[in-house]
């Protein structure tokens, strides 16, 4: 009986581990329960070994695929419609079960006691009623071609070519003729087995990119140590950027100085607070309030020194410019000042740039009686190393990189009048090279020099239009010094001491 089965092509299931192997039946050895499959697939691709013997304890369920009956010599095949056992053969476990293990023929009825016998039936058709036709089908074929190998299609196959088109030959050989290389490469058969092309549009859409991506950042949460309670959603949503995790209790007051003469000329910041101008006495009684509670002449030169030398700094290139590998080309800073407070300031600020390896040429004219201010900072700008004259004539002929005006006074007028003035600026308005003013006044005159930019102290004056762009810069007025002298005060720098104004 076990000589019936020779020949059909069965599928046997081995489970997880070993897989699923497909063949035709070579033997049966009903003594050793074992079950011999020549030319075999597992899993799909053929076995580098022409034999494989089974265990019926490995065996977790086997199928028949087609049944080939030898009779007088003549093979006869019929598909059944269903025939499967559902488990291996009962009896001892032969551990040479596997791929390659040795075969061992002899007969026995391929039947399970206690289970369904599938046997074959009159006209091939065996009675069990549990087998998938498509399987079958699908897997017949590919059994029996023992050297059909696939291949893919290029743009000219053959099954692109019509039905009674021949495939091109080659002359040249010893017989005057010369197969394909496609095809004594990989041999025939597989040829209308990938007919089909590719859908890689319709593979892509199954890729849900963004479930991918949202996975990725729930395992970072949970990797940086995350354990925030709440779904996936909430904790999406409780994550913010950095300029977004800010939480507003109550609406934004932009107005946040006010000062007791209002109407004057405004000014607004970046982020749109309101800065209002003040008038020089207002200005004039508010540097004095801070001397009374200890914020020197002295200390008040030093910081307005630090911020216009920071601003001078960053007109110049800042870190572009000022570089150890850019020692041949330092800046130059043409500085006018005045024998005034306001030259006091700008001589200060000569002194932090000459620090910082910009060439400093200080013009300040000759005076019996200056200062105790000016004197003081001339002494510290001297140790600096820049240089310092006193007649027009030395300044440079050819434009400079940057000229800082501290010619004029808020208070002393008469100096316009004098010739070294009218030569200095004769001179800045003539190198045309850019104008940084350091607290300009306002007196109701036109300003000789036209700047490009002007820095404030404390809060701005209503400089007119001549006066450029306006900053201003923190010198270190306490809040309550403010409001000594009637003016609501809340800082409009932030991290900066020195900030832009925007005509509001």
């Amino acid at each position: 009986m076990a000589a019936d089965w020779l020949g059909s092509l069965v599928s046997i299931n081995c489970g997880t581990t070993l897989g699923v192997y497909q063949g035709e039946v070579s033997s049966v050895d009903q003594s050793s329960q074992t079950i011999s499959l020549r030319q075999p697939f597992h899993n799909g691709v053929k076995c580098p070994v022409p034999e494989v013997t089974f265990s019926a304890m490995d065996i977790k369920e086997l199928k028949i695929l087609e049944i080939r009956s030898i009779s007088n010599g003549v093979t006869k095949r019929s598909v059944p419609e269903l025939s499967s056992c559902s488990t291996g053969f009962s009896g001892r476990k032969d551990k040479g079960g596997g791929c390659g293990a040795a075969a061992q023929v002899n007969s026995a009825p391929l039947c399970v006691p206690g289970k369904t016998e599938a046997r074959p039936q009159e006209g091939g058709v065996s009675p069990s009623q549990n087998y998938s036709k498509s399987y079958g089908e699908r897997h017949a074929d590919i059994v029996g071609q023992s050297k059909g190998f696939r291949r893919r299609h290029n743009s000219w196959s053959s099954s692109s070519r019509g039905a009674n088109q021949v495939t091109p030959k080659k002359n040249g050989s010893k017989n005057g003729q010369m197969k394909n290389k496609d095809d004594e490469c990989f041999g025939d058969g597989m040829d209308d087995v990938l007919d089909e092309d590719f859908d890689f549009e319709g593979n892509l859409a199954l890729f849900d990119k963004a479930a991918v991506f949202s996975e990725i950042d729930s395992s970072d949460r949970r990797g940086n140590g995350a354990r925030s309670r709440g779904t996936p959603a909430e904790q999406t949503q409780s994550r913010y950027r950095h300029d977004e995790n800010i939480l507003e209790a109550k609406p934004v007051v932009y107005r946040q100085i006010t000062v007791p003469q209002p109407g004057a000329k405004e000014y607004s910041t970046d982020s749109g607070l309101v800065v209002p101008s003040i008038s020089y006495e207002l200005h004039k009684r508010l540097l004095t309030m801070a001397e009374s509670y200890g914020l020197s002449l002295d200390r008040r030169l030093e910081m307005t020194g630090v911020c216009a030398s920071q601003m001078a700094l960053t007109l110049l290139g800042g870190p572009n410019r000022l570089t150890p590998k850019n020692v041949h080309q330092r800046p130059t800073v043409a500085l006018l000042c005045g024998p005034h407070v306001q030259g006091a300031q700008g001589i200060s600020c000569g002194r932090h740039l000459a620090n910082h390896e910009v060439e400093v040429i200080l013009f300040l004219p000759n005076f019996v009686k200056m200062l105790e201010a000016i004197t003081s900072e001339l002494t510290l700008f001297s140790k600096t190393g820049g240089k310092q004259v006193s007649s027009v004539k030395d300044l440079p002929d050819t434009p400079v990189d940057l000229v800082i005006n501290c010619l004029d006074s808020h208070e002393n007028t008469f100096l316009r009048d004098q010739p070294w003035y009218r030569a200095a600026t004769d001179w800045a308005n003539q190198n045309r090279a850019p104008v940084l003013s350091i607290d300009p006044p306002v007196n109701g005159q036109e300003q000789a020099v036209e700047a490009k930019w002007s820095l404030s102290l404390g809060l701005p004056l209503a400089l007119p239009e001549r006066a450029g762009r306006v900053y201003l810069c923190d010198i270190g007025l306490p809040r309550h010094v403010f409001q000594e002298v009637g003016i609501k005060y809340r800082s409009p720098f932030g991290c900066k001491f020195v900030i832009p104004l925007h005509s509001a």
